[in-house]
């Protein structure tokens, strides 16, 4: 009796240890916290050294390792120092080079504000370094990089074309003046398509009057676009949509609009293949007009 006792309590035990491995699984975390140990001692590690080369008393040591850090990619690092050896090299022949250094380590970062402003202020104090053109693009450069999707606001669009054409007349001679056409180029082509989708917009809301506006103020701002007839038509349709859900003592006027819009398209695109849908237009606001007239003599009659 006393054997089976033992003997069930060691199952028992056996058991549970069975159930142990089961729900908790065999020893695996073990390594992987001492990895995560390892991975935490080792930025500690890295946030450490950096913190001992900010807070070295050798400049020269510093600045060496603000170079090594830019050659490597770490920019954050590269700034604190480089803005922190300012007091140390001004005035000598490296000033120009470690703030050339601190603008492109802010630009490289994709922080084009502050690369933005840092590339102003050196060719500020640098006038006449061999640096200053390039300094200058870029300033205008990091404008262009921050330039959003075409359906955000385009204040940053709107500065780099400002600014690239700065550029262009700065440096008349410039190497870099094709590219700063092409981006103002590119800019402009945004700002025509941000235009054009506020038309459409409009439009398709059913605000007619407003979307006419609108067309005719993109192919009025964007006179070499090789959309401009079909912004035009675009406008036609609108004044004449406008002009059909008009009351009829307004219509006159309205239709009027249409045809005289329809005569400015014929002289500005003579060539268009556009043309034949805007003769139709032409044709039926006409005969609106002809039928409004009508209306109006029966109306006078029978009074």
């Amino acid at each position: 009796m006393k054997q089976l006792a033992v003997l069930l309590s060691f199952t028992t035990i056996l058991a549970s240890c069975s159930l142990y491995h089961k729900v908790v699984g065999p020893h695996k975390s073990a390594p992987a916290k001492d990895e995560t140990a390892s991975t935490s001692k080792k930025k500690k590690k890295n946030s450490t050294g950096f913190s001992h080369v900010l807070n070295s008393k050798d400049n020269e040591y510093r600045l060496k390792m603000a170079e090594q850090y830019y050659a490597t990619g770490k920019y954050s690092y590269a700034q604190q120092l480089f803005e922190s050896l300012f007091p140390y090299v001004k005035g000598t022949p490296r000033y120009e080079d470690v703030y050339y250094k601190f603008a492109y380590s802010y630009y490289n970062d994709k922080d084009y504000i502050n690369a933005e402003n840092i590339f102003k202020s050196f060719t500020e104090t640098f006038p006449a370094s061999p640096r200053a053109e390039e300094c200058d693009y870029m300033r205008a450069y990091c404008y262009y990089k921050q330039s959003p999707k075409v359906e955000l606001d385009q204040t940053n669009t709107n500065k780099a074309i400002n600014l690239m054409q700065v550029f262009i007349n700065s440096h008349p001679g410039s190497a870099r003046n094709k590219e700063a056409t092409d981006i103002i180029d590119k800019c402009r082509a945004k700002l025509e398509a941000k235009e054009a989708e506020n038309a459409e917009l409009y439009y398709n809301l059913g605000f007619f009057k407003a979307a006419a506006i609108s067309y005719t103020s993109v192919s009025d701002n964007f006179p070499d676009s090789k959309h401009g007839d079909e912004y035009k038509l675009q406008a036609i349709r609108a004044y004449y949509r406008y002009a059909e859900m008009s009351y009829a003592f307004r219509q006159e006027e309205r239709f009027g609009k249409v045809i005289s819009e329809c005569a400015d398209f014929t002289e500005r695109f003579p060539d268009s293949k556009l043309l034949p849908d805007v003769v139709k237009y032409r044709a039926q606001s006409n005969n609106y007009l002809k039928n409004l007239k009508n209306e109006q003599a029966k109306t006078a009659s029978e009074r």
